[in-house]
């Protein structure tokens, strides 16, 4: 028989969870309802409301509905009692939450009738936001983000999630069993497989053989991460056709894409079966071989994946004159016989072994929205990448303005500068208007025409008004009276001895609007007679040019053009400060969100599992504390404020001067027991979870959750999942403690919430103590269930009852440790007496010789005249409950020179 080499085994850890389907009972389960009615946030006089709302579809005040004062809370038809609406109306905006009434005080309340209350509730808070929404309506307002109309619809989205989570928690019994197991993979030998190829020869043929093999490698499941939650992560690195290797692979492989929900927890490999009751050996049995099952339908796809990516090619060849290193010379010497070359390939076998070490309690929830704590990385990024995109400026010409603005001490045009960073000019001084006073020379005979120097108007403006004063005297003489003209208007003054004449407007229409509106140089010529002494004054009003022709008086005035290019000019120049400023931002958030990126996307995976089950744990704290439990509330930070601790950084409390007063320390341990007792009840290393798609979740974050992506397959699940079923393993010794907590509320004085709960607790308690390594198994004479490297033995004492030391012979005492435990007895044995199974544990106090053992007393009578009875020390690997082999292909390959294959080779 080949030797197997355990010293090269490896192992997967595997598990198969049962769950329990039992009647549901009509009390306990206090903090799933406790949580409920947290959940709920009840408002101001809202359970009154709904007891009247009730009242009302009842058809008459003080029906059923309502019940009477001295009823219990609730029944079990799901009528809500009076003293259920004032229970409830407790909790409506309750300030302080260590106020609130402890979850046992529900231990009693009926489901149904939390879920009527509940169902009422979503009732008037759904009327409610259908009457803002229809105000709002009618108003035509739009209402702000977080007003009255989103709180209504908020608070009606919190009492549908609190109704389907208490369906949800409610419908089916919380109980179940957790059977801890490994698959250990040991090589055991190689074995030859199929035929690869044959080659004849003729007498005295001669052939060359070339031979090629290669492995085809998978990409999809070839990168396999073993994960350990205590020390170490690691990539699996040894050659892909091993068995252990590509049942790790297929084991993710399957959690991965699990059609109805993603499967995670500190267990890799997981299946359920299912019990209608609960019964030790029935359900043993049952789940042993669901168990088997799915371990032997696992390691078989991964053999058969395994020999899929293992290829092996042998060509064969006529060497014509020509040899190669890489071929191989065969001739059959005989002159007579033919002669045939066989090729084989090696089998590496592989001694699978299914054990079972540990059986755990489970208890379960469904907790809503998993990962939305760890979405708010992923809302960071797509916030960063959503500002992002090319360069806008909404920023209006008209908004440039050297007004001052209502709240600010400068003209508005300096602000916006201030605000973009930029240099602009400050507004056009309008130009002084041009005129000219001047002197014309005398003309003593007849008549002459004076020109002066034109008049200037600057660029952008025009002449808005054209006024004319003249002082002038005629030569001597009463015949020479002078004459004064402006040439191009009807201004005309002729025959006068002397005169001041102005001011004469000579754009009016008076003059015909000479040179009205005219721009760039203006000249004015004057024809005057018989004149002498003469002075000429010249002034102008001028205005800007608008942007547009004589614009119709009608509509409103457009703007100048001078100060148009200044509003042009400035604005091109906020526009370059704030494209470079846009161009900065949008540099600093690219780099943000690449960091970001690579934060999210490049962690290892046992931090990311390591992540996940913290959520999953806050997640159960959550539930079992209820929505108003926080981590860290006002209250404790602003004790650590008072106590100057570094929130920032985390760091506080690192010298004996710890600042807090016993208000303070009260507040900061104000859950202290419970997270104690939570923490040290649940094996969080052992807890399973079931993920459900972001449908479950609200229907307007489908949009972005179905959108999210990581590059870990089961990150994204996670990050994904709307709700989780969250199975939390009971650690070894605390079941009955934690089904007392958990349907009872720990209420004072102590309540039994169920004794059928605390029946099951016990029994999976002390059916772990007798199956398990280190504790005695079960029936081990009586079970085809074997218990690797156990010692046992058989007695055929008659032995009472006694507190005292018993020294029992046995048949041999060969490898009984002192300080073991010891089964004694079988598990189907009855005492007739009181109908108690006779099989108990004892710790082996001494091994006298080879045929003694004492144990430090007996609890129960054995009888072994007739048949011996059991005594057995259990081993340290578990109950083996299946063992078989599996071959994968290896890179050897048998050759043999004439084989018979007549016996089926």
């Amino acid at each position: 028989m080949p030797t197997v080499l355990t010293g090269s085994s490896r192992e997967i850890a595997k598990a198969t969870l049962v769950q329990l389907r039992l009647p549901v009972p009509p009390t306990g389960q206090a903090l799933v309802k406790s949580a409920y009615v947290r959940q709920l946030r009840l408002r101001p006089d809202e359970a009154h409301a709904v007891r009247d709302h009730l009242r009302q579809t009842a058809g008459a005040p003080g029906g059923t509905a309502g019940g009477a004062a001295d009823e219990d809370p609730a029944d079990v038809s799901g009528e809500v009692s009076d003293e259920l609406i004032e229970l409830l109306a407790r909790y409506e905006q309750q300030d302080q939450p260590a106020l609130l009434p402890p979850p046992g005080v529900f231990v009693d309340v009926a489901v149904p009738a939390l879920k009527a209350f509940g169902d009422a509730l979503v009732e008037l808070r759904r009327r409610r936001a259908e009457q803002l929404a229809a105000e709002r309506a009618g108003s035509g307002a739009e209402a702000a983000f977080g007003g009255p109309l989103g709180l209504a619809q908020q608070d009606v989205r919190d009492a549908l999630v609190a109704v389907r989570g208490l369906e949800a928690n409610t419908r089916a019994t919380p109980l179940g069993m957790l059977n801890l197991e490994r698959l250990e993979m040991a090589p055991a030998g190689l074995e030859r497989g199929e035929l690869i190829a044959t080659i004849p020869l003729a007498p005295l043929e001669e052939t060359a053989v070339s031979h090629k093999e290669w492995s085809v490698r998978s990409k999809e499941f070839t990168s396999i991460v073993t994960d350990s939650l205590e020390t170490v992560s690691e990539t699996g690195v040894t050659d892909n056709t091993e068995l252990s290797q590509s049942t790790s692979s297929q084991a993710q492989h399957s959690n991965q894409f699990n059609v109805t929900a993603t499967v995670t927890g500190g267990i890799p490999v997981i299946n359920g079966s299912a019990q209608s009751g609960f019964s030790s050996q029935d359900s043993t049995s049952q789940s042993a071989t669901d168990s088997t099952k799915h371990a032997t339908q696992l390691t078989k796809k991964a053999s058969a994946r395994a020999r899929q990516e293992h290829k092996t090619t042998i060509s064969t060849t006529t060497v014509t004159g020509s040899e190669e290193t890489s071929t191989r010379v065969l001739k059959n010497p005989s002159q007579v016989s033919a002669m045939r070359v066989d090729y084989f390939s090696l089998m590496r076998k592989w001694r699978v072994r299914l054990y079972r070490h540990g059986l755990r309690l489970t208890y379960d929830l469904v907790i809503p929205e998993p990962g939305a704590g760890l979405r708010r990385m992923h809302k960071e990024l797509a916030d960063l990448k959503g500002q992002l995109g090319p360069f806008q400026f909404g920023l209006p010409h008209s908004e440039i303005t050297d007004a001052i603005l209502p709240g600010e001490t400068q003209p508005h045009y300096r602000v916006l500068a201030e605000r973009y960073g930029a240099v602009v000019p400050d507004p056009p001084i309008p130009p002084s208007a041009p005129q000219f006073s001047v002197g014309a020379p005398q003309q003593e005979e007849g008549w002459h025409i004076f020109t002066p120097d034109p008049l200037e108007v600057p660029d952008g403006y025009r002449i808005k008004t054209l006024n004319l004063w003249f002082a002038t005297t005629s030569k001597t003489g009463s015949d020479n009276k002078f004459s004064f003209k402006v040439l191009g208007t009807p201004l005309y003054i002729k025959e006068q001895d002397q005169g001041e004449y102005g001011p004469m407007e000579l754009t009016s229409t008076a003059y015909g609007a000479f040179m009205l509106h005219a721009t760039g140089k203006v000249y004015i010529s004057f024809e005057m007679i018989n004149n002498r002494n003469t002075t000429i004054r010249v002034a102008s009003e001028i205005e800007p040019i608008p942007t547009q022709p004589d614009p119709d008086p009608t509509q409103p005035a457009h703007s100048d053009r001078v100060r148009d290019k200044w509003q042009s000019d400035v604005w091109n120049l906020l526009r370059d400060a704030a494209q470079s400023q846009y161009y900065e931002r949008q540099q600093d958030i690219a780099t943000k969100a690449a960091a970001l990126e690579e934060q999210i996307e490049q962690v290892d995976t046992l931090t990311l599992r390591r992540e996940e089950s913290e959520e999953i744990m806050k997640g159960v704290l959550r539930f079992l504390l209820g929505p108003d439990f926080a981590f860290m509330p006002p209250d404790v930070v602003d004790a650590f404020v008072k106590a100057r601790v570094d929130l920032e950084h985390g760091i506080g409390f690192d010298d004996n001067g710890l600042g807090l007063d016993a208000t303070a320390w009260a507040t900061v341990r104000e859950h202290e027991g419970v997270v104690r007792f939570v923490n040290q009840a649940i094996e969080w290393e052992n807890v399973v979870t079931f993920l459900y798609s972001y449908f479950w979740d609200v229907p307007q974050s489908w949009n972005f959750i179905r959108r999210l992506r990581h590059p870990d397959a089961d990150r994204q699940a996670f990050l994904r999942s709307g709700s989780a079923r969250v199975v939390l393993t009971v650690r070894k010794g605390w079941e009955q403690d934690w089904v007392t907590f958990a349907e009872g509320g720990f209420k004072s004085p102590p309540t039994t919430p169920d004794s059928q709960y605390l029946t099951i607790a016990r029994e999976i308690a002390a059916y772990d103590d007798r199956n398990y390594p280190g504790i005695p198994p079960a029936n081990p004479g009586r079970s085809a269930v074997r218990l690797e490297e156990a010692v046992y033995a058989t007695s055929r004492e008659v032995l009472g009852k006694t507190a005292n030391p018993v020294t029992i012979k046995v048949d041999s005492s060969r490898d009984f440790l002192v300080g073991a435990l010891v089964v004694i007895d079988s598990a189907d044995k009855v005492d007739p007496a009181d109908g108690r199974v006779v099989q108990e544990s004892q710790i082996i106090t001494a091994v006298p010789d080879l045929t003694h053992i004492t144990v430090g007393r007996l609890d129960r009578a054995h009888d072994g005249s007739v048949t011996p009875f059991a005594v057995l020390q259990p081993g340290t690997k578990g109950a083996l409950i299946a063992e078989w082999n599996e071959y994968t292909p290896s890179s050897g390959t048998d050759i043999e020179i004439g084989s018979d294959l007549d016996g089926g080779v």
